[in-house]
């Protein structure tokens, strides 16, 4: 395969399409994703923003004019969402010829490696092209591609709007390793001493919390490891050491926000400007800028000047002893479906182990397609979407990232499962509880017998976490009558 040689002014513009249209056109992969904040959408450029709006995609589809992902909008033919730009009856895009260059270089991608530290060009077998093109034809093409990513208008564009660059994804097959723009990038990397959240990083993470003394009956769930990175694969996570404390970033399609306050011996106030006049460097005056998880022994003693408080949805936290019998009154409903799971039923119960994986994985998707069916508001569709694959990441890296977990057998075939961590020795948090819909009383059962497992192994407190703001989880939660909503805040400052 040839390729007419290019300019640097055109390069943007005329990257040459691999794809046949006809073959896109039979295609149902590209610009419909599965959910509203999908991490595949495409980016615009700000030049890019205003060609698509000119071409008729409303502004109001762009967070940020200098830069960002697309807002998707639902699809009116079935579920999921589309890029505005795409008509779902024609299959054409309406902005093809001023497409951003995040479209015109797909089915290659360009991401991070799992590191964070060096850029790849990839093709994604996603799209049903790149599954059946001979590997030569693509590397061939992936070789021009690349040659055009080491100087001129288009390695410029890219290094200028660094979020073209995407997370490590596992089904992209790497062709290509860019060190020139690798480089490139570095020298406008928002800080550099930013570091991606890596599994291995799990033994400091926790060292750090240690340092800061947060460890009590009241700490959140959210002071552990774990409870933060089952969701790198959704959302970028990085953390950097100022003065001995750790602080930990993550990066939405809006900007930057810190999930956790900064974990020090010190002084806490000194700690939240320092992060505070970061994340105003990198955001500007975008709103998006915040600490989340403020524990109430940490908002008593901080200086607030310049600075407001916004309490959040809390942690529930319960008497393991309690639960463990679910006697009285208070408890008859719970108690009553146990039973019924034990009446009609053959119950089992084993660790978790990675052989596991593949049954929990498809236990997940029918219970999701079980919580489709019912009653659910937009917030619950949203966070039932993004599940998927954090459960996922569990399920894979539960050692690693010091989680157990349990799987529970109903005649035989795994029904549910549950993981969980020791957030201090004395109270053990549920993160993740799956069980069959189908089989009534079956998440009270798992519940109960986490409850007693925990208490076996010395546990005082249940920690379940927050509820989401979600109505029903609320419901849930308090009928099983907690000791304890632990109260949280998100620090945000003042304008001025």
């Amino acid at each position: 395969m040839g390729f007419v040689a290019l300019d640097s002014e055109h390069m943007t513009r005329e990257l040459p399409q691999l794809v046949q249209n006809s073959t896109c056109f039979r295609c149902d992969v590209c610009c419909r994703f599965p959910e509203a904040d999908s991490f595949l959408r495409p980016y615009f450029t700000s030049q890019e923003i205003a060609d698509a709006v000119t071409h008729g995609v409303p502004e109001s589809c762009f967070p940020n004019k200098s830069g960002s992902q697309v807002n998707l909008v639902k699809s009116s033919v079935g579920e999921g969402y589309l890029c505005p730009a795409f008509d779902s009856t024609s299959g054409r895009c309406g902005v093809y010829e001023v497409r951003p260059v995040d479209c015109r270089l797909y089915p290659l991608a360009l991401m991070w490696d799992a590191s964070g530290q060096e850029v790849l060009l990839g093709w994604d077998t996603k799209c049903p092209f790149m599954r059946e093109e001979l590997p030569a034809t693509i590397r061939v093409y992936a070789d021009y591609v690349a040659s055009l990513l080491v100087s001129g208008a288009l390695v410029d564009k890219i290094a200028a709007n660094p979020s073209l660059i995407g997370r490590f994804q596992d089904d992209v097959v790497v062709v290509k390793r860019l060190p020139q723009l690798t480089a490139r990038l570095r020298s406008r990397r928002v800080d550099p001493r930013l570091r991606p959240l890596l599994v291995s990083d799990a033994p400091y993470f926790e060292q750090a919390i240690e340092r800061s003394h947060m460890r009590s009956r009241h700490t959140l769930a959210a002071f552990a490891f774990p409870y933060h990175y089952m969701w790198t694969s959704l959302l970028p996570y990085w953390w950097m050491e100022a003065d001995g404390t750790l602080f930990l970033f993550a990066r939405s399609p809006d900007g930057w926000f810190m999930p956790l306050p900064p974990l020090g011996p010190g002084s806490l106030d000194g700690a939240v400007d320092h992060a505070f006049t970061l994340m105003h460097q990198w955001n500007g005056d975008l709103p998006v800028s915040r600490i989340e998880h403020v524990m109430e022994s940490q908002k008593k003693p901080f200086a607030a000047d310049g600075y407001q408080f916004l309490k959040a949805e809390g942690d529930y936290v319960y008497s393991a002893a309690a639960l463990a019998v679910l006697a009285g009154d208070p408890h008859k409903s719970q108690r009553a479906l146990c039973n019924r799971v034990e009446r009609e039923h053959r119950v089992e119960r084993e660790p978790y182990r990675a052989e596991h994986q593949r049954d929990c994985m498809d236990l997940h998707r029918r219970w999701a397609r079980q919580k489709r069916g019912g009653i659910l508001d937009v917030m619950g569709k949203f966070l039932l979407e993004d599940a998927e694959a954090a459960h996922a990441c569990v399920l894979e890296e539960y050692a690693q990232i010091g989680v157990s977990g349990t799987v529970i057998r109903i005649d035989h075939a795994i029904e549910a499962y549950t993981f969980g961590y020791w957030l201090t020795p004395r109270t053990w948090c549920v993160l993740l509880e799956v069980a069959d819909r189908s089989v009534p009383g079956l998440a009270q059962w798992v519940f109960r017998d986490t409850c007693r497992t925990a208490l076996a192994h010395g546990a005082v407190s249940i920690n379940a976490m927050e509820d989401a703001g979600l109505p029903g989880l609320r419901a849930a939660k308090l009928a099983y009558r907690p000791v304890a909503i632990l109260d949280t805040w998100t620090i945000t400052r003042v304008a001025l």
